[in-house]
Order: C-alpha cells, then structure tokens, then sequence
C-alpha cells in the first residue's frame, strides 16, 4: 500500500496513476518485461507496484527483492517486506538466508511502518537467526510506536521460541492493543509464568484483553 505520508502528504500524480495502473495489469497480463521495466521507475508507487507484478507472475528474482527491500522510499522498502512472504513459498517456509536478512534489518529502519511491516514478516517465515529473535525482542519491549511493539509480540508469538517469551510477557503490561496481542502471543507456552500472565490478563480492565485471556484458560 502506498501511503500519503510517504509522498509528502500530495497525493499522486495523474502520471504515477498511470503507470502503477500499469505496472498492476503487468501482473495480470503476464507482461513480465514492462513490470520489469518499472521497477526501476521514478515513482516509489509504481516500482512498489511492479515488484508485486513480477512476484505474482513468479518472475521475481532475488536481486531484484533485495534491491527493493533497500530502496530509498519506504513504500518500497514495505512492500518488499510484503512480497518476501510469498516469494519462493509461502507462510511457514523456510526463507532464504539473504532474504531473511535484508527483512530482520528492518527492524531497524527509520520509518515506523516499515518496521511494523518487517516484523510481521519474520513471524510468517521461520526459522529466523537468534540475532533477529533478540531484535525482535528489542522492538516489542522498546519501541516507541506501538503499532510496532504489537507486530513484534505477534511474530515472537508465532515463532513459539522460548527465548521470546520474556519479552511477551513484559508485553502483557503495555498499553491495551499490545496486552491483547500479547496474551495470544502466550498461546504455544506453557509454565507458571504464563499462567500468572493470563490470570492477570483474565483480570484486566480491557474487555478484549480479559477475552482473550479466557480464550487461551478454557
């Protein structure tokens, strides 16, 4: 998705329209030269665009996704993230190592919906490094937007490795979004740690937290 934030809140031109219509039909059509052709266009919109065409078509290499997980627009960067979910399998694959990496370094990245979107990818991939698990951490227990701390609980959560939990349950005392989303994070774990966390969790004042803490008691 491209976002207006990124394009200095103008929206997009009559021409970027055109050619991320393009690059879209690219994807449908089989025109896996023009998609190509795009990836390299001015507009961040457009190669965002043209990256999921080429990946629709199965014709997108790993250059060219590492390449975008590294653009300068954050459109771009995003949408890589994205794409390397579904490129050259799918969710619960193994991902390849270079890949793997280029994402987990998002983690790091200066644009908040890129790490978001980063950590929700390593989560639908693993096995991930023990490196990018204690990113992982780091983001879910540190972050300054909580959009980001919620994705993190969430990947650690679906990478059910013990060496998360602590962060979960640390997780379990952030702002209400990230409670909820920590306490389905505690499903793959068992212990009296986390059964003191979703005791706490059955007690809490956020109905959907109480919810969800039920939900994983019955």
């Amino acid at each position: 998705m491209v976002r207006w934030e990124d394009e200095g809140m103008t929206g997009p031109t009559e021409q970027s329209v055109s050619t991320r219509r393009a690059a879209a039909l690219a994807g449908h059509t089989g025109d896996s030269p023009l998609a190509r052709r795009l990836l390299t266009d001015p507009d961040p919109g457009t190669r965002a665009t043209a990256l999921g065409a080429l990946n629709r078509l199965g014709e997108l290499s790993s250059d060219e996704l590492l390449q975008a997980l590294s653009d300068p627009a954050p459109t771009v960067r995003r949408r890589g993230c994205e794409e390397s979910v579904i490129w050259s399998g799918t969710v619960g694959d193994p991902q390849e190592p270079a890949i793997a990496l280029a994402v987990a370094r998002l983690l790091d990245d200066e644009n908040d919906t890129v790490v978001e979107t980063a950590a929700w990818a390593c989560g639908e991939r693993p096995p991930v490094t023990t490196g990018t698990l204690a990113r992982l951490c780091t983001v879910a227990t540190g972050h300054a937007d909580a959009l980001c701390r919620e994705a993190a609980v969430a990947a650690l959560g679906a990478l059910g490795d013990t060496a998360g939990l602590a962060a979960i349950l640390e997780a379990t005392g952030d702002k209400a979004t990230v409670r909820r989303r920590a306490m389905i994070a505690l499903a793959p774990f068992d212990g009296p740690e986390v059964d003191a966390a979703l005791q706490r969790g059955r007690e809490d004042r956020d109905w959907q937290v109480r919810q969800a803490a039920e939900d994983l008691s019955s």
